[in-house]
């Protein structure tokens, strides 16, 4: 065999090999583990369970399965950052999985991908241009006020620009949240303002993390911002990282706790890598699928 048909062959075979490897690591779904120190001195700690980026379709049994098991982490406080469902069928499944959390405290915002279906594009297109198409021209094709309605009846909070206060084992927790960002659909202004003095925290919440809301609520002072919907990057090089975060983010905080610092002041940012894929890029390479349980902890003396 010649040179060039010998590196052509071996191209594919790694190619076919780091595909196979990426829908098998897409089912790999991983509990991500991360303590912050951030409530006063002799509070007791707050175990919050992040969940993001979903994308369920009912076929995808193993993947209920594991929203089922979260239950068992016990945790005080769900966050959801949106993105849940890949079709409308995907709405009675998932709610049955949180039933076991119907009666934990939670909030959520809705992501693009729960208001329009998902659709096929180039994934080179996407790497290229560093984010996909935010296709929210029209009107919604899946039918997300069924879901946002559920997610109520269930107990969680619709923080869609929306301000909330919960009691959270002892703690205050003044939220404030936002529509999906990707689609343009963020309104900043209608929860803007300065963070509640009497809240033990103040945290925010977005699907996606673009820097413009991230600015806007490091500014207005609050503690700590979740989001989501960057998905780790979902095809990452190992070594390097992270090749996208599909909005204006940088790749060094695509996922997991960081900071984010804004008009002289800093927040802590939590991005959540997820759980799904589009049924379309069904694959995951260095970037395992995942929820993330953030113990919220007492700063020390």
């Amino acid at each position: 065999m010649r040179a060039w048909a010998r590196a052509v062959t071996t191209v594919a075979a790694t190619g076919a090999a780091c595909f196979a490897w990426g829908l098998a690591e897409a089912a790999m779904f991983t509990v991500r583990r991360v303590d912050l120190p951030i409530l006063p001195a002799g509070g007791r700690p707050i175990r919050v369970l992040h969940v993001s980026d979903i994308h369920l379709a009912t076929s995808q049994h193993f993947k209920l399965d594991f929203v089922r098991s979260l239950a068992a982490l016990e945790p005080d406080l769900v966050v959801n950052t949106g993105d849940n469902i890949a079709e409308a069928e995907a709405i009675f499944p998932l709610m049955a999985a949180w039933n076991r959390l119907r009666f934990v405290p939670g909030v959520f915002v809705l992501g693009s991908n729960d208001y329009y279906k998902p659709h096929f594009r180039n994934p080179l297109l996407y790497v290229a241009e560093g984010r996909s198409e935010a296709t929210g021209q029209g009107d919604p094709t899946l039918p997300w006020e069924d879901l946002r309605d559920r997610m109520g009846r269930h107990g969680w909070v619709d923080l869609t620009h929306r301000r909330h206060t919960l009691e959270v084992n002892g703690h205050r927790l003044a939220f404030r949240g936002v529509d999906d960002a990707h689609l343009g659909r963020d309104d900043y202004a209608s929860v803007a303002g300065p963070a509640d003095p009497d809240a033990t925290l103040n945290i925010g919440v977005t699907h996606a993390p673009y820097l413009r809301l991230l600015d806007a609520m490091t500014n207005d002072g609050l503690d700590l911002i979740f989001a989501g919907h960057t998905h780790g990057g979902q095809v990452c090089v190992p070594g390097y990282g992270a090749l996208t975060t599909n909005c204006d983010l940088d790749t060094a905080r695509v996922k997991g706790l960081s900071t984010h610092s804004a008009g002289g002041r800093t927040s802590h940012l939590h991005v959540s890598a997820g759980i799904g894929t589009s049924p379309y890029a069904p694959y995951r390479f260095a970037c395992r699928p995942e929820v993330t349980l953030l113990t919220l902890s007492p700063v020390s003396h």
